[in-house]
């Protein structure tokens, strides 16, 4: 990460607390896609402001739109260590019994397990891609360990959330492939009448998956981006749509960052779009030229997060800066029940 730029970056705006997206909009009477869209020109920096819904006022036929379908896990469970409660985070799975996770909590007794419900328990196994992460094996594995995780976890919760909201809240309506911590949340904001609407007006809609580890390690840390592996799948009929698309002079318009990471990185691997799955570690930013992707719907990132150094791969710092100035004057919403932006 550009530590510079993201100081200076970070010091250019600050989010209020009320501008905290606490609460699902379903909760408030309202619908998905009732959320603001802000629609941001790459080129000149110019903004408009309107709903979510509007989406496809914004979007040609024959563009591509790309989503994520990868599904969020309660990755969130609570064991002990001795007598010592702890909070495990998990943040990527290594194999069928070994992720790497976040503790919290006051435990620490190197080689002591930690228990869970149901006989369940983890064994420290050394550093996770970075710390503070560690490795932890659990005496379950495959869709054993995955029942208990849906039975026992709870969603990944951080502190401007107020309530326990339930996992469905932190699901987009097509997520079908469970890996994720936290949700995919940029494209929380669509609803099946919205993909409809966009389908009839010939905007394809293809899916990958990237399975999205945390975000955020708690105590202002953040993941380092070059040692933040995640995995990803990008297959046939995404890449044939694509492909045909962009041979014909159409949009291919990424739906969340974790999009723009998977077909970069497919980009950057094999110098054309392919099938492919994998890990990835590629960091990108306002230095990375995009090779495949051309605009981006995303939400509100805060200044001390890479996801928003991925931004300056689409349009300078110097625009971004000055629409979300326009965003904060404007009582856009943050996080992941929050507000939205497309890049165009």
């Amino acid at each position: 990460m550009d530590v510079g730029s993201m100081n200076e970056l970070a010091n250019a705006f600050h989010i209020p607390p009320r501008l905290n997206a606490t609460t699902p909009i379903e909760l408030q009477g309202l619908e998905r896609d009732d959320v603001k869209l802000m629609v941001l020109n790459r080129e000149n920096g110019m903004c408009e402001h309107t709903r979510f819904k509007q989406l496809l006022d914004y979007l040609n036929k024959g563009d591509v739109l790309v989503l994520n379908n990868s599904r969020t896990l309660p990755a969130s469970l609570k064991g002990n260590q001795g007598k010592q409660p702890v909070e495990v985070r998990l943040s990527r799975k290594r194999s069928e019994c070994r992720w790497d996770a976040l503790i919290l909590g006051d435990f620490y007794q190197a080689g002591a397990s930690i228990a869970f419900s149901e006989g369940v328990t983890a064994v420290l196994k050394g550093e996770g891609s970075e710390r503070p992460l560690v490795q932890l094996e659990f005496n379950r594995s495959g869709s054993e360990l995955l029942d208990f995780i849906y039975k026992h976890g709870e969603p990944i919760r951080y502190e401007y959330i107020d309530a326990p909201w339930p996992l469905d809240y932190y699901q987009t309506v097509y997520g079908s492939v469970p890996g994720s911590v936290e949700m995919t949340s940029a494209g929380r904001a669509f609803s099946w009448s919205l993909l409809q609407g966009l389908k009839e007006k010939g905007i394809e809609i293809v899916f990958i998956q990237l399975h999205a580890g945390l975000s955020y390690y708690g105590d202002d840390r953040w993941p380092t981006p070059k040692n933040h592996p995640e995995y990803y799948h990008v297959g046939q009929r995404a890449v044939e749509k694509i492909l045909k698309a962009k041979n014909t002079g159409k949009r291919i318009i990424a739906v969340g960052t974790t999009v723009v990471r998977a077909l970069e990185t497919v980009m950057t691997e094999f110098e054309r779009l392919q099938t492919s799955e994998g890990v990835t570690n590629l960091y990108i930013s306002g230095e990375t030229t995009l090779q495949i992707v051309d605009g981006l719907i995303t939400g509100l990132h805060e200044p001390e997060a890479s996801h928003l150094d991925l931004l300056k791969a689409f349009i300078s710092e110097e625009k971004l800066m000055n629409a979300y100035q326009l965003a904060l004057e404007k009582n856009y919403k943050w996080h992941e029940f929050g507000d939205m932006n497309i890049i165009l």
